[in-house]
């Protein structure tokens, strides 16, 4: 666990299934120390025998994750700080990605750039009605340009155009699972815990070999990954600091 002021982070492991849950007053967002710890849970989940299957779930009844820490992006005063707070999302991404055990996204609430991200970059996600989701970063000058290749790898290069230009507008739930980012839709949290858990314990009595080769067999063409989302990184760093995001980051922090 890491202290609350910077966000919450607990894996618990029962019965084959991990479950990690993270936390964070401001809607569930991202802190760089919370990405790091979430990357580092899935690594070390990732070579945990025990362990056949991993839920991500978020705190709460309300957003899903709304994306990376307000408050850090408006510090960020240089281009090597702005590529570090990029790479947090990169690295929890790359974490997923590498990870053997299946990964079940639990998607109860609305979901806004990098946590679309996480999403995508699951193995399968449940989500209720409530999960529309965002990519606002044109909005604020810069771009979704560390998260792409996992949510085009999931929707399609056409479905993340959609997203990503239209950057004010919500898509719906029942508009990700047409694309493929959710694959099941329910109206409550209730169903949907109940869902997670019965699919989990599904996957978690298969065999652990089999689910290990399934997951490498969808991710086969990703390994150059690694040095692209550094690359996105280094982008999104540059941008965060033309007078136009700062003066849209002063604006919003205004309203």
């Amino acid at each position: 666990m890491i202290p609350k002021t910077n966000g919450s982070l607990y894996v618990h492991t029962q019965n084959n299934i991990a479950i990690i849950e993270f936390g964070h007053p401001a809607s569930n967002s991202f802190p760089s120390e919370l990405l790091v710890r979430l990357a580092k849970a899935f690594d070390q989940l990732s070579d945990d025998n025990p362990t056949n299957v991993i839920i991500l779930k978020s705190e709460g009844d309300g957003a899903f994750c709304a994306g990376a820490s307000f408050d850090e992006l408006v510090s960020i005063s240089n281009h090597e700080e702005g590529k570090k707070f990029f790479l947090g999302f990169a690295n929890v991404i790359n974490a997923m990605r590498r990870c053997t055990k299946p990964i079940i996204g639990r998607i109860q609430g609305k979901t806004v750039g990098g946590g679309v991200g996480l999403a995508a970059a699951c193995d399968y996600c449940l989500a209720t009605e409530a999960a529309s989701i965002k990519l606002s970063e044109l909005t604020i000058g810069i771009g979704p340009f560390v998260i792409e290749p996992a949510v085009s790898r999931k929707i399609g290069l056409a479905a993340f155009e959609s997203l990503a230009w239209d950057a004010s507008q919500w898509k719906d739930a029942y508009w990700s699972k047409e694309k493929g980012l959710f694959k099941r839709v329910f109206s409550t949290i209730e169903e949907l815990d109940k869902e997670v858990l019965l699919f989990a314990e599904k996957l978690a009595s298969y065999n652990p070999k089999a689910l290990q080769q399934m997951k490498k067999t969808t991710w086969q063409g990703t390994d150059h990954w690694g040095e692209l989302l550094k690359e996105r990184a280094a982008i999104s760093g540059e941008l965060v600091l033309s007078e136009f995001t700062k003066e849209a980051l002063a604006k919003f922090k205004r309203e």
